[in-house]
């Protein structure tokens, strides 16, 4: 049994390939465009995963897309709906774009495989499955564990912007979410909008500037910025960030409370936009521990997986393994979305098709970081 799995169309596209369980090969497009965050369809990877395997499209039983473009296009509709007459700017912008072609995806995929393979039956083989669902496949079904929580954390999927799930053997529940607007991912990208890198592909940036600085505004931001709780569950205040709507991720108030407009990418920096990189790491890192033990707490489990975006932030990991309230973290190595393509593999053959779940012991099954 061979299902392919894709993610596509919006950053950091990449395909790969389950054979009987086992991850044969996986790949990001922009290894082979040179493209940084290459968002079109990866016609190179799928190619490499292919050849790889040795086999021909017509071998593989199923394609699996590792997030749903109906729930997604609702999202944003209720979004500028609830914002309504503000946004009407990114409004226009956006919708050409969706009604051209995001909102036709299926058909998107379709056209684009038929290269491959004209009469492969795309009626019953193409799948589709939640983004939050792909990320936390991606990362529990990889994982040594029989049995695991599966945290998830990124900017947002459909409506998803923070899940937890429960693994065990081929069985993956999801639990609980945190939905859009508030997003640990998107308060992150909102900081590195602010200190004058690009989003959804300068927050390593931020992560990494942190330590040269003092979290001097720590409590600033959880006072006026970030409501968090006891159990790490938080609310984001949207009067600071104009993400819903507009065309940048903070406005004049947020600026206003720290004083300063958003650097450009020209500018020099300076100790003040340190001390704002290690403000955020520090509250990133306070809300992933807070979350870990209501993890714990919740579900008794022993051991972790992580996934989504804001798992790339080794930082808050370490944090998290130090506070030893597990006593097992594994964290999928593409845990961004081009890990979409490895959990839309798994969740389809374990979750929809319902094979078993076959553990060697001792290794992951992702045979290492080098896959493609």
């Amino acid at each position: 049994m061979r299902v392919l799995g894709i993610s596509a169309f919006y950053h950091d596209s990449a395909a790969a390939l389950i054979e009987d369980g086992h991850l044969v090969s996986a790949a990001q497009e922009e290894r082979f465009t040179r493209k940084k965050h290459d968002a079109g369809f990866p016609q190179n990877a799928v190619q490499f995963c292919l050849d790889r395997a040795g086999i021909k499209l017509q071998d593989v039983d199923y394609v699996a897309f590792y997030d749903k473009p109906f729930l997604k296009f609702e999202r944003l509709l209720e979004t500028y709906l609830a914002y309504a007459p503000r946004g009407f700017t990114s409004f226009r912008m956006a919708m050409p774009l969706w009604l051209k072609e995001k909102l036709f995806q299926k058909t998107l995929l379709r056209d684009e495989m038929k290269k491959w393979q004209p009469d492969f039956d795309w009626q019953k083989r193409l799948l589709f499955g939640e983004h939050h669902q792909s990320h936390a496949a991606s990362a529990f079904f990889p994982s040594p564990y029989e049995e695991a929580a599966v945290l998830c954390m990124d900017g947002v999927g459909e409506w998803a912007t923070t899940s937890l799930a429960w693994g065990q053997g081929n069985k993956l529940e999801m639990l609980r979410e945190i939905h859009f607007p508030h997003s640990i991912g998107l308060l992150y990208s909102a900081f590195t909008y602010y200190t004058g890198f690009k989003v959804n592909s300068g927050e390593y940036k931020v992560m990494g500037l942190a330590p040269y600085g003092e979290p001097k505004y720590k409590n600033l931001i959880l006072d006026k910025i970030v409501d968090l709780k006891e159990d790490g569950t938080f609310r984001l205040d949207q009067s600071y960030f104009d993400y819903c709507t507009g065309l940048r991720m903070t406005n004049d108030k947020f600026a206003d409370l720290f004083g300063a407009p958003a650097r450009t990418p020209e500018q020099m920096l300076t100790q003040e936009h340190m001390d704002l990189a290690a403000s955020v790491q520090a509250v990133t890192e306070e809300i992933v521990i807070r979350l870990g033990k209501s993890v714990k707490k919740e579900t008794g489990a022993k051991n972790i997986c992580l996934a989504g975006g804001v798992a790339l932030n080794c930082v808050a990991n370490g944090k998290l393994l130090r506070e030893n309230v597990f006593d097992g973290i594994w964290v999928q190595p593409a845990a961004g979305d081009a890990g979409g393509a490895v959990g839309a593999a798994y969740a389809a053959y374990h979750g929809f098709l319902g094979q078993p779940r076959k553990l060697n012991g001792h290794m992951d099954g992702m045979a290492g970081s080098y896959l493609g």
